[in-house]
């Protein structure tokens, strides 16, 4: 019998409305229903974006200096909470409390960035440009922004985004997924705990009727996004036709490229980290291990091995190393994958099916290895979002490197070798947004940015870093004259006309 009950974080507390529609809430260890969660209808989306549209001109004019403190203090108490918010997370996503420590980790490194907001926001200075006059930037926020964030990441993809656009002076709706809304319920309770004022940081549940309600609504000036390339390009095309400003952050099928001299131990070990972390549910797994030969053969094997030894269970036992996926229909979905499989000629060598764990009834798949793929599978094509790690066969480097290139992702990727100048190649040719070298997951860290090429970006801003700090601002250019009496003026501290 369902217990928990989420509802919507407007202007400082919970709604108080009542839900005409709700979503169930599942734990995916056990299947079992766990809560319910609000779907916003458009008396809850005006009133979300009217709190913020309020609030942004106190906080817009908010010193740096206090800004600063209040961040300070909420990156203070998410390090107090971060083990409650692991738990929280693994308990409707389904991935181990390491995992979601981790993710809660990631996201504690944007708000650190973002706790520099005065040296971020600092501007440029030209002295006489011309005769006594002098030119200089400044960056303002742009008003109310929102976030629509995906289930794989429920604390770690929002604090991509609204720590730095409330340290730089926005206002922020963030609408979660509805499958693991907890934690941003949670995250809005520390803001306030923090100080942070009433309607600056609001959450939004729902679905698609709270995203178009987001989308079209004028007073939301910009929108971030991180999903599925399908509704990136939806929520791209919507808002930018609404004249907001975008950035959508689409799928991926990220490659590792294991060249013959590369450490196949190092690459063995990196490949099923990265593969089935998270039960394969981010956007930065690697999907599918590119052998140049001779490796292959080995290099199946040592992976092999180290899936035998991968413990799969609940996320709150300490000892499980890779948790169920979110839903019974993904799961089911993610499952097809391996019966397309060998259907169109892949080799099972690996068949998570087969996993058992104490109680069956969660939404249990295990580790998945398919070998011999090709670019015409489905496996292949297809971003599967789950523990299938798929062994592509080339026989050279520039095979290789004609497979990513023809690929339409372009989220991230990586290489191994022991070859520094195959290396530099590599990282200097492939039309991929982030590259890792010897490194499987090439997550930027916080002071970078986050994003990738062709069909895994839609728009022209990366995640946080510097890029995010102008995606949440806007330039203003001021040029001026002040006459000084010493120099035939008049009026001191005045600036002229023309």
């Amino acid at each position: 019998m369902s217990s928990k009950h989420v509802t919507h974080w407007i202007n400082g507390k919970p709604s108080t409305s009542v839900a005409g529609r709700r979503g169930d809430i599942y734990e995916p260890s056990t299947g079992r229903l766990s809560g319910t969660v609000d779907f916003a209808a458009q008396a809850e989306i005006d009133a979300a974006v009217a709190a913020a549209k309020a609030a942004f001109p106190g906080w817009r004019d908010t010193s740096l200096a206090q800004r600063a403190k209040i961040l300070f203090r909420f990156r203070e108490l998410l390090t107090e909470h971060r083990d409650e918010l692991a738990r929280l997370i693994s308990s409707e996503h389904g991935k181990v409390v390491s995992d979601a420590a981790g993710e809660v980790a990631r996201g504690l490194e944007v708000v650190e960035f973002a706790c520099g907001v005065p040296h971020l926001l600092k501007g440029g200075f030209s002295e006489n440009v011309s005769s006594r006059v002098d030119a200089y930037s400044i960056l303002q926020p742009l008003g109310v922004v929102a976030g629509i964030t995906p289930f794989n990441f429920p604390a770690m993809v929002p604090m991509w985004m609204f720590p730095v656009a409330i340290a730089c002076g926005n206002t922020f709706i963030l609408k979660p997924s509805e499958k693991d809304p907890s934690a941003s319920v949670r995250l809005a309770e520390l803001w306030a705990e923090a100080g942070l004022p009433d309607g600056v940081f609001n959450v939004l549940h729902g679905d698609k009727i709270a995203v178009d309600g987001l989308l079209h609504h004028p007073d939301v000036k910009a929108v971030s996004f991180v999903g599925s390339t399908p509704i990136a390009r939806y929520i791209y095309e919507t808002a930018a036709r609404k004249g907001k400003r975008v950035q959508a952050l689409g799928g991926a099928k990220n490659h590792m490229v294991v060249l013959p001299d590369a450490d196949l131990d190092l690459a063995a070990d990196a490949a099923v980290s990265a593969g089935f972390g998270s039960a394969g549910e981010r956007c930065m797994a690697i999907s599918v291990v590119v052998a140049v030969d001779p490796v292959g053969d080995e290099l199946l094997s040592k992976i092999n091995e180290r899936v035998a030894r991968l413990k799969v269970g609940p996320g709150d036992d300490p000892e499980s190393e890779m948790g169920p996926l979110v839903t019974r229909e993904h799961r089911d979905k993610v499952a097809s994958y391996l019966d397309s499989g060998v259907a169109q000629g892949a080799t099972l060598a690996v068949d998570g099916r087969e996993t058992r764990v104490p109680d069956g009834e969660g939404f249990w798949l295990g580790p998945t290895v398919l070998d011999h793929v090709t670019p015409e599978m489905d496996a292949y094509r297809d971003e599967i979002f789950g523990p299938v790690l798929s062994i592509v066969r080339v026989g050279s480097y520039e095979e290789a490197m004609a497979l990513l290139d023809a690929n339409p992702y372009g989220n991230g990727t990586a290489i191994f070798t022991n070859d520094g100048g195959a290396a530099r190649r590599f990282q200097n040719e492939v039309e991929v947004g982030m590259v890792g070298i010897n490194v499987p997951i090439p997550v930027p860290m916080a002071y970078y940015s986050f994003g990738g090429w062709k069909a895994s970006l839609f728009g022209d801003s990366h995640a946080h870093g510097m890029e995010g700090v102008h995606f949440y601002t806007r330039t203003k250019a001021v040029t001026a004259r002040w006459l000084d009496p010493s120099h035939g003026g008049v009026n001191l501290g005045f600036p002229t006309n023309g």
